[in-house]
């Protein structure tokens, strides 16, 4: 019975101190006991689909010693431990032959030096409650590229033993992290995108022109005693170019820690608190978080952005412009600037020739940095009518801009309340302030001070002035900007005396998301279209066709629209045939409710069907690939003397469910008919000669170009036509910027960098020949595109990164060709693609600062044949006949 006792208060005792630290939260060290480690951890980069053979990268090896310094006596889960890395080696990641293996003879102190391996190979104390890093102590003097590696190894003990989502700090940031336990192993995978960290980047807005990032991160724990047996890190960061997913890269992390064996250790030190025991351990210890340091990576030789301009410059000269050699050096030229002070850059700037000029002013804008901006306003004169070139080419970069900021948007408004010394650059500057709104509010600032002030600007300005240019200006500005508020403007002008206003206002409410566009906007295109109220130009009511059936049309609204052909103006009527074929045949979304309602006899009949004319409408594929869509449509509008009245081309890319409006040419002409004595139609009797062109690129609205404007100039013109086409727009574009530092687990970070950079160049002409009485107008794209992607691991011994990029240069004519020496009028309308190539490349390279290095180049090229796209049947049989008699 004694005995029974006992065991009884034995296994009482024993259950009241088992009890007393609860189960345990996280791994748990043994007092007087020494953990002896094996730790690696190795980085790798290369091209999305490589292996680790090929890839670039390096590993560093090390053994570590842990033991508990300290514990709570009344929690055993909060610990303070110490580790200690030794036998430090660094070595290739991959196989590597002897010629190509920059770190054949090395030695880590070799590479890192001896106060760093010094440094590195220092005891360090880390502070776990309840297995979370609640502490992180070491040196404040060791440089950031050796604590961040303490820190990339402390983060790897941080483990709860219990399934469950946590936030935890470490390394790589404050992120969520989910648990996974079972028996003897923890599988810990952290949520990237969740993470919080010091150094954000930026990303271009548009989706289509974007990066697309996947990354992943879990660890993998095999426990043994409560203990951490083996740990397994791997992490995994990839990104593409949306547009041509081929152009990717990845950088790859891995880390492993393994227990080789134990030995008695030092005792646990006496204490009451974490701080008080790490002063008596080392009073120079302190705690400077977890979390890692920013590190400035340093480059040792490289050319200052003067030596960089001098090598570059001969490829931005005018004649290199449609090779792909130009927007390569723009990119390097662009990453040179944004290192560069003002000072630097105003050199760049008064230094260039008068014809590379434009170029470093475009990369300059491009560059959107603090110093570059201040740089370029002081150096361009707004005041001189005769820097328009330079002026214009700064404005469009700006609203070609992939992360703009209220200060650049707060200098163009301090620029337009300053004296312009060119009414087209005060257009200009308004057009793309509206522009920069649009950016700028995508991004959710909306609210910032100069937006506000901007908006109201641009939303008070039609009705704040009686000069038709300035009206036109503002509605410009406002069909960039795409504000909600816009809309009743829109509605207002829609409806307008005046046609360029109806155009605009037209034009830009196609632009919106259908979930804006109300019954009241509805139902004031349908009054432009049907002129209700009063009688409109054929232009204008085209344009206002082109809402109704981009705009989710009832199937009345398309009845009516059926219903109104044969009543319409000679050539309207068959534009009309020729828009709802296509809308049907290219499978739009009106398309549906078109074909219900052509089931109707009344609505669709020959009578209404079978109108002839020379307008048209056409929309067709230019390249399908899993990764971008593009799509073209064509649409002309003649008068009903054969004079072309209205011509617009379009260019759409999708990726991904998102659109880019990439490029609108837009060719109006009007008051010609007295050329050739002919009966203007309805409602255009009292036209005042015009021609001119207005485009729109990469969703951005750009100045409208006029020909000629006036019966008098027409003629003047006329008679001095060389045929030579006016540039509508010309210059370098960075498309594609996307820049991101990439904190890996392991404590060492990666810099991800994606740029595209485009040459264009897109021109027009008008020919008018009353010898010949023939006619013919052109638009002229020519293009060079270079988008390029680096991942680099940049540490202070050793560089290693991949390169993917790939470019092309392309060429796309479409010309209108009339004939009006007969009756009814010869109209051919061609496009066409030349020939053009898309080379590819991949380059891994690792490098020391002692100058030693290893690089590998792989390409493909591959020719895309050139083209006529095909527009209606119509149209092959007229240009037959354009060319035979020309012939």
């Amino acid at each position: 019975m004694l005995t029974l006792v006992v065991f009884l208060l034995c296994t009482a005792s024993s259950f009241s101190a088992s009890t007393k630290g609860g189960a345990a939260a996280g791994p748990r060290l043994n007092n007087n006991q020494l953990y002896k480690f094996s730790y690696t951890t190795e980085v790798l980069v290369d091209r999305t689909k490589g292996s680790k053979e090929g890839s670039a990268g390096y590993r560093i090896s090390s053994d570590v010693h842990v033991n508990l310094v300290w514990r709570d006596p009344s929690s055993k889960d909060d610990q303070l431990i110490k580790l200690v890395i030794s036998n430090v080696r660094i070595e290739s990641a991959s196989p590597r032959s002897d010629k190509k293996n920059v770190l054949r003879g090395s030695t880590a102190e070799s590479l890192l030096g001896k106060p760093k391996l010094a440094a590195l190979t220092k005891p360090f104390l880390v502070h776990l409650k309840n297995g979370k890093a609640k502490g992180f102590y070491s040196y404040w003097a060791e440089p950031a590229t050796i604590k961040n590696l303490k820190r990339g190894l402390a983060s790897l003990l941080q483990l709860q033993l219990n399934t469950g989502k946590v936030i935890e700090n470490d390394v790589s940031g404050r992120c969520t992290v989910e648990y996974k336990a079972v028996k003897g192993q923890v599988t810990r995978t952290k949520l990237l995108e969740t993470c919080k960290t010091e150094e954000t980047g930026f990303t271009t807005h548009s989706q289509t022109l974007g990066v697309s990032k996947k990354s992943s991160s879990v660890t993998v724990f095999t426990l043994e005693d409560g203990f951490i047996r083996s740990a397994v890190a791997e992490e995994i960061h990839s990104l593409a170019v949306n547009a041509r997913r081929s152009a990717a890269a990845k950088v790859q992390s891995r880390q492993t820690l393994t227990l080789v064996g134990t030995e008695a250790g030092p005792l646990e030190a006496a204490g009451k608190d974490v701080a008080g025991v790490v002063k008596s351990v080392d009073a120079k210890l302190a705690a400077v978080g977890i979390v890692a340091e920013k590190v400035k990576s340093q480059c040792k030789g490289c050319p200052s952005l003067f030596d960089h301009w001098q090598t570059q410059q001969k490829q931005l000269e005018p004649e290199s412009l449609s090779k792909a050699t130009a927007p390569r050096s723009f990119l390097a030229l662009v990453q040179s600037i944004r290192k560069a002070s003002k000072d630097e850059i105003l050199k760049v700037l008064k230094s260039a020739s008068k014809t590379s000029l434009p170029q470093v002013v475009d990369a300059v804008t491009s560059a959107q940095t603090v110093a570059s901006l201040d740089a370029i306003l002081e150096f361009l004169n707004f005041t001189d009518a005769k820097g328009l070139i330079l002026q214009e080419r700064f404005l469009y970069a700006c609203g070609f801009a992939s992360h703009p900021n209220e200060k650049m948007l707060q200098a163009l408004l301090d620029i337009s309340k300053g004296k312009i010394g060119s009414t087209d650059i005060r257009e200009s500057v308004v057009i793309i302030m509206g522009a920069l709104v649009n950016k700028l509010c995508q991004k959710g600032g909306c609210n910032l001070p100069t937006v506000v002030q901007v908006k109201k600007m641009i939303l008070d300005g039609p009705d704040s002035t009686q000069v038709e240019s300035e009206v036109q200006m503002y509605l410009l500005a406002l069909k960039n900007s795409l504000l909600p508020e816009a809309i009743p403007v829109f509605i207002k002008y829609a409806e307008s005396e005046v046609g360029v206003y109806n155009t605009i206002a037209l034009t830009a409410l196609q632009r919106y998301d259908i979930s804006l566009i109300t019954d009241e906007v509805k139902r004031t295109v349908n009054r432009v279209y049907h002129q209700n109220r009063r009688i409109y130009e054929k232009n204008v009511r085209a344009a206002a066709a082109d809402v109704i059936l981009s705009s989710n049309p009832s199937y009345m609204e398309v009845k009516n629209l059926l219903l109104s052909i044969g009543n319409l103006p000679h050539e309207m009527n068959k534009y009309m045939v020729s828009k709802i074929q296509d809308v049907i045949r290219f499978q739009m979304p009106a398309s549906k409710v078109l074909r219900q309602a052509m089931k109707d006899m009344i609505s669709h009949n020959y009578e209404r069907f079978a109108k002839i004319g020379s307008s048209s409408s056409f929309s067709g594929f230019m390249a399908q690939s899993a990764d971008v869509t593009s799509t073209y449509s064509l649409d002309i509008l003649y008068s009903g003397s054969g004079v072309m009245r209205r011509s617009v081309m379009n260019i759409y890319g999708a990726s991904n469910g998102a659109v880019l409006h990439g490029l609108q040419v837009a060719i109006e002409a009007q008051g010609l008919e007295t050329l050739i004595a002919a009966t203007p139609d309805e409602g255009e009797e009292d036209l005042e000669s015009f021609a001119g062109m207005s485009a729109l690129l990469f969703d951005v609205q750009l100045r409208p170009v006029t020909f000629f404007k006036g019966y008098s100039d027409l003629m003047s013109k006329i008679f001095s036509m060389s045929g030579d086409p006016i540039n509508v727009v010309k210059g370098l574009i960075l498309l594609t910027d996307h820049s991101e530092v990439i904190q890996l687990q392991s404590g060492l970070k990666a810099s991800a960098e994606f740029q595209g950079g485009l040459a264009i160049d897109i021109s027009g002409g008008m020919e008018i020949s009353l010898w010949y009485r023939e006619s013919k107008t052109s638009i002229n794209n020519r293009g060079a595109l270079v988008v390029t992607g680096n991942i680099t691991v940049d540490m202070d011994f050793m560089r290693a990164g991949v390169e993917v990029s790939f470019e092309t240069e392309a060429s796309l004519d479409f010309i209108t060709t009339v004939q009006f020496s007969e009756y009814p009028f010869l109209v051919c309308i061609q496009m066409d693609k030349t020939t053009f190539p898309i080379r590819e490349y991949v380059t891994k390279y690792e490098s020391l600062p002692s100058g030693k290095s290893a690089v590998s180049r792989k390409s493909r090229k591959q020719l895309i044949p050139g083209s006529e796209f095909p527009l209606h049947q119509e149209n092959s049989n007229m240009c037959k006949r354009v060319f035979d008699s020309s012939w």
